[in-house]
């Protein structure tokens, strides 16, 4: 009885917590939503329940969705995505793999990104959600990067005192967008649970810096518990021409060449990866500060990342051996099942000339 109702009263006070003082105009636009979302009336019978005209409706649920009180789950997925997650399980040893529908069209680039980013985030969203209703309490890794955001963004209200999120790399970066201590806030307010960041940059100004930060008794507290996290939720950086990254300043321009020249395709937690998910030899790498690749292998390790310029950087994540589950779009997907089917086919055409070769000698 104690337990059950320890439960409650954690619940009671999450809630009561969470209710926001809102306007009346909120407060309507909230049941023009349920009305609609949830009861699957027409604007015409909600103007009518409501005592206003379909137009005050259509601009209330409109303002729904920007107080983003609106979450959108799908259940299902085209066939064409349910067959591309089935030769990315068994080609990568996945316990599970989701591909959401290609999201792009013919607009500009920067507006295909954002719906391929909300489509993922929604995704990323279910998959967290049901992973947090699970009874027991967890401490959960998370990464960063505009999708892991956006899981953020779409994560449901779901009461879960008891569960912790702690970030994986320095939290300390120069553009919000993209700043891993938002994420933890963000999680940490929707679920009413703890998080915890690292009061570090994601990359050090030397190597010397790194092993002053490292040794501050702080971080290594917190570096300690996520090595102890029992989910790892993580986004994968590219390193494309118009890399992300090197856009928002994350990487300095010196930074990102030495990276490219080093043979690196993206990044995982922080660690620059060549196109077989090995570690590239740069002195970039040996001043990312937090986890490191290694403390994630024969962990539950879920990446979220997507888009036509995110190929090389999945493929790259999904060869070091440490990915265990993936959420991505059916345009990489595509391109990554395309890419290993034609590599594998060189593979045993090469292997076949060879065995011939030795044959005819």
């Amino acid at each position: 009885m104690r337990t059950v109702e320890k439960k409650y009263n954690e619940r009671k006070k999450f809630q009561e917590a969470a209710i926001p003082t809102v306007s009346p105009e909120a407060s309507l636009a909230t049941r023009a939503a349920w009305l609609s979302f949830v009861g699957g009336y027409t604007q015409g019978q909600i103007a009518a329940r409501l005592g206003v005209s379909a137009v005050k409706v259509h601009r209330l649920i409109a303002q729904a969705r920007q107080l983003g009180l609106v979450k959108v789950f799908v259940e299902g997925a085209p066939v064409e995505c349910i067959e591309a997650e089935d030769v990315l399980a068994r080609r990568f040893g996945l316990r599970f793999c989701t591909v959401v529908p290609n999201m792009t069209a013919a607009a500009p680039e920067a507006e295909d990104s954002a719906r391929t980013i909300a489509a993922l985030g929604a995704a990323g969203a279910r998959f967290l959600a049901g992973y947090l209703e699970q009874d027991n309490a967890k401490l959960i890794g998370v990464g960063h990067g505009r999708t892991l955001a956006a899981i953020a963004d779409q994560l449901p209200t779901i009461p879960r005192p008891d569960h912790r999120f702690v970030s994986l790399i320095g939290s300390l970066t120069r553009r919000a967008a993209t700043n891993p201590f938002d994420v933890i806030h963000r999680l940490a307010e929707r679920t009413g649970g703890e998080g915890y960041f690292l009061p570090v940059p994601f990359i050090a100004d030397s190597v010397e810096a790194k092993q002053v930060l490292m040794a501050q008794q702080s971080v290594r507290a917190i570096v300690k518990l996520a090595r102890e996290a029992e989910m790892f939720m993580v986004g994968i950086g590219e390193l494309g021409a118009e890399a992300h990254m090197k856009q928002v300043g994350q990487l300095t321009a010196a930074e990102y060449s030495a990276l490219r020249e080093a043979g690196a395709v993206g990044d995982l937690i922080g660690h620059f990866l060549d196109a077989e998910g090995r570690p590239v030899d740069c002195e970039v790498n040996d001043r990312t500060l937090g986890l490191r690749i290694e403390d994630l292998r024969d962990r539950e390790v879920i990446a979220v990342a997507g888009g036509a310029g995110k190929r090389d950087a999945i493929l790259a994540a999904l060869r070091s051996g440490v990915i265990t589950g993936l959420i991505t779009d059916e345009v990489a997907a595509q391109q990554i099942v395309a890419l290993e089917r034609d590599a594998r086919s060189t593979a045993t055409t090469a292997a076949g000339s060879g065995s011939a070769g030795r044959r005819t000698a």
